[in-house]
């Protein structure tokens, strides 16, 4: 374990995800978004397949146990990223960002729905926090589904993304059954793999032939994606997920600078006060979640017979 490399991969991670979405959006006003899940989960392959090759998991890291979990892990993580990268192609990206932190606060509703996990009074006032905060962020876009024409598309493009969300957070419960008996590796792979197929689905719906400039755009979404995905994978390595996953609301700032800059896009009030109310309930989750880790392993130590 080392927290100061966790921390750094999981920026990296960080960094690299935003990046992929400003790239998606560059190129969303001619390219469905169908199509750009395909260059985003087909040219991860090479990049996943020489990362398992030089650890030495490429043998033995895609064996499945579970290739029905694999699927659906795989069906309901294109859709998440489908409706993404259609809300990408709607709204700002800051305003993208903000309603993606819904994703975990689902999560954990999720997994008390399917998991039968307990969550308790303390998370569950999280969660409504967080909520709010989302709907703080939604409630512009709400407001404009009787007004002009750009404005309903933009409040279409917000329930997109917040469908997205709870795609996002579905995935997750996915992934939890699925490292009961997955390895990462093959958790990873697999997803890239089921991504890349269901999203040849789409040909039917409007594929276009991209510029030269957009093709490239379009490889690098998926390289970058999959060092992303790499990146991801070793801050959790390195470190705990409590230390680490803080790190995921530095994308706020990020989308901030990179919309501004490159898609001219100037953050509001609403948006900025509702992303600093979700952030701040993402945060008292994790710390929550990491005082329970640590009363579990107590509590396992304690009944643990002393040799």
């Amino acid at each position: 374990m080392n927290p100061i490399r966790g921390i750094a991969f999981k920026l990296l991670s960080v960094v690299t995800f935003i990046t992929m979405s400003a790239l998606v959006k560059a190129v969303s006003e001619h390219v469905p978004p169908g199509e750009a899940v395909f260059f985003r989960s087909f040219f991860a392959i090479p990049v996943i397949l020489g990362w398992l090759w030089a650890r030495g998991d490429l043998r033995t890291g895609l064996k499945v146990a579970s290739p029905m979990g694999h699927f659906w892990r795989g069906f309901v993580g294109t859709t998440a990223m489908a409706l993404m990268f259609t809300g990408l192609g709607l709204l700002p990206l800051p305003e993208v960002t903000a309603i993606g932190y819904a994703a975990p606060l689902l999560t954990v509703i999720f997994a008390a729905m399917f998991l039968n996990e307990r969550v308790g009074v303390f998370r569950l006032g999280a969660v409504a926090l967080g909520m709010v905060g989302v709907l703080i962020v939604l409630s512009p876009r709400l407001t404009a589904f009787s007004g002009e024409t750009v404005q309903t598309t933009q409040a279409l493009g917000a329930m997109v993304v917040l469908a997205g969300a709870g795609c996002a957070a579905l995935a997750q419960i996915y992934v939890r059954k699925l490292v009961q008996t997955e390895q990462t590796s093959a958790i990873v792979f697999f997803f890239s793999l089921t991504s890349s197929l269901l999203a040849l689905l789409s040909l039917p719906f409007g594929w276009v032939l991209p510029t030269g400039k957009e093709a490239v755009l379009l490889v690098l979404i998926g390289l970058i994606g999959g060092f992303g995905q790499i990146f991801l994978t070793s801050a959790y390595r390195h470190a705990d997920a409590s230390v680490v996953a803080p790190f995921d609301y530095a994308s706020m700032l990020f989308a901030l600078v990179i919309g501004y800059v490159f898609f001219d896009e100037v953050p509001t009030a609403p948006m900025l006060g509702g992303a600093a109310l979700v952030i701040l309930a993402g945060v008292i989750i994790i710390l929550r979640e990491h005082r329970l880790g640590l009363k579990r392993g107590r509590a396992r130590k304690s009944v643990t017979p002393q040799g």
